[in-house]
C-alpha cells in the first residue's frame, strides 16, 4: 500500500508531501492542475524514462520518493537476491534526476539499477491510464490475464521452458547440418595441418633448447675467445693468481716454525688455490670443446624457422600450444567422421523436445480455454451491473502453424455490446465507454486472483457518465476491500463515493506556476463536488446536489 508520496521540483510541483490512506481514494482537479504531473512522477519512480526537461524551471534536480507498506507481501526473496536491507514492514523507493539528465535510483537508501526499481515497482503498484485500455487488443495482455486468473502461470512457465529446449535443439541441429556441408573442406584442411604437425615431430621444450643452442653457435668464436682470455688470466705464467697464492703459501710456511699463527692462513690459501686451479681447468676444457659448426647452426636455424612458421599458421606461442591444437584438430576430425550419427541423434532430440512441447501446449490450451470461459462469464455479470446487460464476450483461440513462445494459439478477445450482433475483436467494435467499463471489470477480476497492493486508475471513467459512473465507482469500492484504490476522475458521481478525497490545484505568481494537492475535509469536499457539478460559479443547487451525492455514498 502507498503510504506517502514526496515530490520535489518535478514539472510544476515545487514541493509535495502527501499521505495516502487504505481503501478507495479519489483525486480531482481542473484540467491542467497537475494530476497528470503527479502520475508522471509516480511513473518516474517506478522506473520510467528520466528526462531533465521534467525538472522544475530554476532547479538543479528533481526527486520523487514513496513509502510503501509491504508487510503483507512476500518480498523477502527479492530483497535477499538484490542484497537490499529489508525490515519486512516498510519499503522506500526514491528516484533523482539531475539537470544533466542523469538519474539515480534507491531502494531503502541502497543504490540500485533502474531495472531493479522497475521489477520491484511492478509488485507494489499498478497504474492504469487511458492508453492502457488499448491492451485489450494486445495478445500478451490477454495471455497474462488468462494465466493469472486461470492459475496457469506454472503451466505457462513449463511451456516456455519446453519451447526454449525445442528451439535450442533446432538451433544445434541447424549448426550441425551447416557443419556437415563444410565437413569435407574442413577435414582436408585439418588433415593437411595435422600432417605438417606430425612431420615436424615436435618435442616439449625443444624450442627453448634450440633457441639457446642457436645463440651459442652464432657467437661461438666470441665465447671461445672469452674463455681463453679467462684461462690466461687464471693460469698465465707471468701473473696468474694461482702462482701468487703459491708464493704466499711458501712465504708463510718459511716462518711457521717461529710463528704459530701461519697454519690457519696457509690452509685457507691452499683452499683458494685448489678452487682457482679447478676453475682454470674447467675454463680450459670448455674453451677446447667449443667449436664453430656451420652445419649444426644451419640445421638449428632451419628447425626454428619451421617451428615459428607452424606457430604463425596455427596462431600458437609455443610448441606446447601447437601440440594442444593438434589434439583439438584430431578430436574435430573425429567429430567430422561421426557427424552423420550426431545429426541423427540431434534430430531425435528435436522430435522429443517438440513432442514434450506439444503435450505441454495442449494442456496449456485446455487450461486457457477453461479460464477464458470463466472470465467471460464473470465479466458479463459485472458488465450487466455497469449498464451493459447484453454484453457478450468470448476468447478466440487460433492454433499457430508452429508453436510459438507465447503458447500454441493466437488469442484475441471478441466482444459484442448488443443483442443479435455477432462478437468481433474488441479493439474493432467497442466504444470508448464500453472499453473503459470492460477494463475496469477485468481489473476487478484480476484483483481477486493477484495481489495488487495499490492500483491507480487515471480517468478510467472516460466515455461514461451519470448512473454508469456511479456503478463504476461501486466496483472500485468493492476492489478497495482487497487493495488500495486511487482514482483520478472528473465525474462527481465517482468523487462522491471515495472514502478519501484529494484535490489538485495550481497557484500562480509573477514568475512561476505551482501545483499542489490537499486532502479535503467534509466542507471542502462539498464545495469541490459542487464545483464539478456546476463549474466555476457554484450555485446553491450544486451544493445541495453535492451534499445529496455524499449522503447517498
Amino acid at each position: 500500500m502507498l503510504q506517502r508520496l514526496y515530490i520535489l521540483n518535478y514539472a510544476l510541483i515545487e514541493s509535495l508531501d502527501i499521505t495516502f490512506e487504505q481503501g478507495f481514494s479519489v483525486i480531482t482537479g481542473e484540467t491542467g492542475a497537475g494530476k497528470s504531473i503527479m502520475l508522471g512522477a509516480l511513473n518516474l519512480l517506478l522506473g520510467g524514462r528520466a528526462d531533465a526537461k521534467s525538472i522544475k524551471t530554476g532547479a538543479q534536480k528533481c526527486c520523487v520518493e514513496a513509502t510503501f507498506d509491504v508487510s503483507k507481501l512476500q518480498l523477502q526473496d527479492f530483497f535477499a537476491e538484490a542484497d537490499i536491507d529489508f525490515d519486512g514492514a516498510e519499503c522506500i523507493l526514491r528516484r533523482e534526476v539531475s539537470s544533466s539528465g542523469k538519474s539515480r535510483a534507491f531502494v531503502n537508501d541502497t543504490p540500485v539499477q533502474v531495472a531493479t526499481l522497475r521489477r520491484l515497482g511492478a509488485s507494489l503498484i499498478d497504474i492504469h491510464s487511458q492508453h492502457r485500455n488499448l491492451l485489450l487488443g494486445e495478445e500478451h495482455f490477454l495471455l497474462e490475464t488468462l494465466d493469472t486468473i486461470g492459475n496457469c502461470t506454472e503451466l505457462a512457465a513449463n511451456y516456455r521452458r519446453d519451447f526454449s529446449a525445442w528451439t535450442s535443439a533446432k538451433k544445434e541441429l541447424l549448426q550441425l547440418r551447416e557443419k556437415a556441408d563444410r565437413a569435407a573442406a574442413d577435414a582436408d584442411y585439418l588433415q593437411h595441418k595435422l600432417a605438417q604437425l606430425d612431420a615436424a615431430a615436435l618435442q616439449p621444450g625443444e624450442q627453448e633448447e634450440l633457441e639457446q643452442e642457436s645463440e651459442t653457435l652464432s657467437h661461438a668464436e666470441e665465447i671461445k675467445g672469452a674463455f681463453f682470455a679467462a684461462k690466461n688470466a687464471l693460469s698465465g705464467e707471468e701473473c696468474s693468481p694461482s702462482l701468487a697464492i703459491r708464493n704466499a703459501i711458501h712465504a708463510l710456511e718459511s716462518i711457521s716454525s717461529v710463528y704459530a699463527g701461519t697454519e690457519a692462513l696457509t690452509e685457507r690459501l691452499n683452499s683458494m688455490r685448489i678452487e682457482l686451479d679447478d676453475i682454470a681447468d674447467e675454463v680450459e676444457r670448455t674453451a677446447d670443446d667449443l667449436e664453430f659448426d656451420p652445419a649444426r647452426l644451419s640445421y638449428v636455424e632451419e628447425r626454428l624457422d619451421s617451428i615459428y612458421s607452424l606457430e604463425k599458421k596455427l596462431q600458437a606461442d609455443s610448441i606446447e600450444e601447437l601440440l594442444q591444437k593438434g589434439e583439438e584438430m584430431r578430436e574435430e576430425l573425429e567429430r567430422i567422421v561421426h557427424i552423420d550419427s550426431l545429426i541423427a541423434e540431434r534430430e531425435k532430440q528435436v522430435e522429443q523436445c517438440k513432442e514434450a512441447l506439444l503435450h505441454c501446449g495442449q494442456a496449456l490450451h485446455t487450461a486457457r480455454q477453461e479460464a477464458g470461459k470463466n472470465i467471460c462469464k464473470t465479466l458479463c455479470h459485472t458488465l450487466a451491473s455497469l449498464g451493459m446487460p447484453s454484453a457478450c464476450l468470448d476468447f478466440s483461440f487460433a492454433p499457430h502453424p508452429q508453436p510459438e513462445a507465447s503458447g500454441p494459439d493466437a488469442v484475441s478477445l471478441l466482444f459484442s455490446g448488443n443483442k443479435n450482433v455477432p462478437p468481433r475483436d474488441v479493439a474493432e467494435i467497442a466504444s470508448g465507454g464500453e472499453i473503459a467499463r470492460l477494463m475496469l471489470a477485468l481489473k476487478a477480476l484480476v484483483a481477486q486472483h493477484r495481489q495488487l497492493p495499490t492500483i491507480v486508475f487515471d480517468e478510467i471513467d472516460t466515455g461514461v457518465s451519470g448512473t454508469m459512473a456511479e456503478q463504476m465507482a461501486q466496483v472500485m469500492q468493492q476492489m478497495a476491500a482487497r487493495c488500495q484504490v486511487l482514482c483520478i476522475t472528473h465525474l462527481p458521481q465517482i468523487a462522491a463515493l471515495g472514502k478519501h478525497h484529494y484535490r489538485v490545484y495550481k497557484s500562480e505568481d509573477d514568475t512561476t506556476t505551482t501545483s499542489h494537492i490537499d486532502l479535503l475535509d467534509s466542507e471542502a469536499r462539498i464545495r469541490e463536488i459542487a464545483n464539478m457539478l456546476s463549474g466555476a460559479k457554484i450555485t446553491q443547487a450544486a451544493i445541495d446536489n453535492a451534499k445529496s451525492l455524499l449522503q447517498m455514498a
